[in-house]
Protein backbone atom coordinates (compact mmCIF):
# COMPACT_ATOMS: atom_id res chain seq x y z
CA UNK A 1 0.00 0.00 0.00
CA UNK A 2 1.46 3.50 -0.79
CA UNK A 3 0.67 7.08 -0.93
CA UNK A 4 0.42 8.67 -3.98
CA UNK A 5 -1.06 12.57 -3.94
CA UNK A 6 -3.30 12.28 -1.25
CA UNK A 7 -4.64 8.87 -2.05
CA UNK A 8 -4.02 5.34 -1.41
CA UNK A 9 -2.76 2.64 -4.15
CA UNK A 10 -3.81 -0.95 -3.15
CA UNK A 11 -2.65 -3.89 -5.07
CA UNK A 12 -5.57 -6.21 -6.29
CA UNK A 13 -4.46 -8.82 -3.07
CA UNK A 14 -4.93 -6.40 -0.69
CA UNK A 15 -7.80 -4.95 -2.01
CA UNK A 16 -9.72 -7.85 -1.54
CA UNK A 17 -9.61 -8.76 1.81
CA UNK A 18 -10.68 -12.09 1.38
CA UNK A 19 -9.98 -15.55 -0.16
CA UNK A 20 -10.81 -16.33 -3.90
CA UNK A 21 -11.91 -19.66 -4.63
CA UNK A 22 -11.53 -22.67 -2.21
CA UNK A 23 -14.15 -24.77 -3.71
CA UNK A 24 -17.36 -22.05 -3.23
CA UNK A 25 -19.42 -23.32 -5.72
CA UNK A 26 -19.32 -26.89 -3.73
CA UNK A 27 -20.68 -24.59 -0.57
CA UNK A 28 -23.19 -22.79 -2.56
CA UNK A 29 -24.88 -26.55 -4.29
CA UNK A 30 -24.76 -28.22 -1.25
CA UNK A 31 -26.17 -25.24 0.54
CA UNK A 32 -29.03 -25.22 -2.18
CA UNK A 33 -30.20 -28.85 -2.48
CA UNK A 34 -29.95 -28.70 1.44
CA UNK A 35 -32.72 -25.79 1.03
CA UNK A 36 -34.49 -27.76 -1.51
CA UNK A 37 -34.94 -31.28 0.31
CA UNK A 38 -35.82 -29.08 3.74
CA UNK A 39 -38.41 -27.03 2.28
CA UNK A 40 -40.10 -29.72 0.31
CA UNK A 41 -40.17 -31.93 4.18
CA UNK A 42 -41.91 -29.13 5.32
CA UNK A 43 -44.03 -28.84 2.71
CA UNK A 44 -44.81 -32.40 2.04
CA UNK A 45 -44.79 -33.91 5.50
CA UNK A 46 -48.16 -32.03 6.81
CA UNK A 47 -50.02 -33.13 3.60
CA UNK A 48 -48.75 -36.75 4.24
CA UNK A 49 -49.97 -36.63 7.44
CA UNK A 50 -53.21 -35.48 6.75
CA UNK A 51 -56.38 -38.01 7.73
Amino acid sequence: MKVVDEHVEVTETEASGGVKGHNVRYVLGFSLIAVIIVMSAIWIIPVLLQP
